[in-house]
């Protein structure tokens, strides 16, 4: 049946409904109109994404977030370089310290929800959908790739770079949703920029195009101020 045709006999069987149903129907077709919306929405954003990707030197997104906890682990993770020295300021460093975090997520079978770099630490929020345990090699991975990096840069080959790595599993959706929030909106703690979503590199802006108003609305309405997170650092 084409469309038109089918248009038609729509039409034709709400105007045959008694005027009891008429409140249902229209709930209904408001839900189904509001499912395409946010169908088409994700296609372009998937089409986006994947246009960003091809880019030379374009970071790799993640996928549209969960926002739930994972069966097999969410953590919050923080990780900061040695004597907190910002090795990591300016444009180019902090796309090579953003670029490999995402990068190896995706090789190590993390899926980052949130995540904010900056020149002496950084921290994000994941799940993993492999082995937990593979969080310490992931982490080595990315404190040993960068600190190369920096050190052929710099002539300081055998440098000391980064000094831990601190991790919390996460357990409780409240605690997670509100570790989302604290991510997304740390360049803003920090003082870096009015609104996160000016920062480059965090995941402010990503979330923002990613999500639903709705959904956004509601894990920035998450408090932050009483949270326990390591993070006492001053990036630049």
């Amino acid at each position: 049946m084409d469309s038109d045709r089918l248009r038609i006999k729509l039409i034709e069987r709400v105007l045959g409904l008694p005027e009891t149903a008429l409140a249902r129907a229209a709930e209904l077709l408001d839900n189904l109109s509001a499912e395409a919306s946010s169908a088409a929405d994700r296609t372009s954003v998937a089409s986006t994404d994947s246009r960003l990707e091809a880019l030379p030197g374009a970071k790799a997104w993640p996928h549209a977030p969960l926002h739930r906890l994972s069966e097999h682990g969410t953590y919050i993770v923080t990780g900061g370089t040695f004597h907190k020295e910002h090795l990591f300021q300016g444009e180019a460093r902090l796309d090579l310290l953003e670029r490999k975090l995402l990068d190896l997520a995706r090789d190590y079978g993390w899926q980052i929800e949130a995540w904010a770099v900056f020149s002496n630490h950084y921290h994000f929020v994941g799940h993993c959908f492999q082995s937990p345990t593979r969080l310490k090699e992931f982490l080595t991975q990315l404190h040993a790739d960068t600190a190369r990096d920096v050190n052929r840069e710099d002539g300081a080959e055998g440098r000391e770079v980064w000094y831990n790595f601190w991790e919390t599993q996460l357990t409780f959706e409240k605690s997670y949703l509100a570790r989302l929030n604290y991510v997304h909106q740390n360049p803003v703690k920090h003082g870096l920029v009015p609104v996160a979503n000016q920062y480059r590199w965090c995941s402010a802006a990503w979330f923002e195009r990613t999500c639903p108003p709705s959904q956004v609305n509601t894990i920035y309405s998450f408090k932050t101020d009483q949270l326990r997170v390591k993070d006492d650092f001053e990036p630049c």
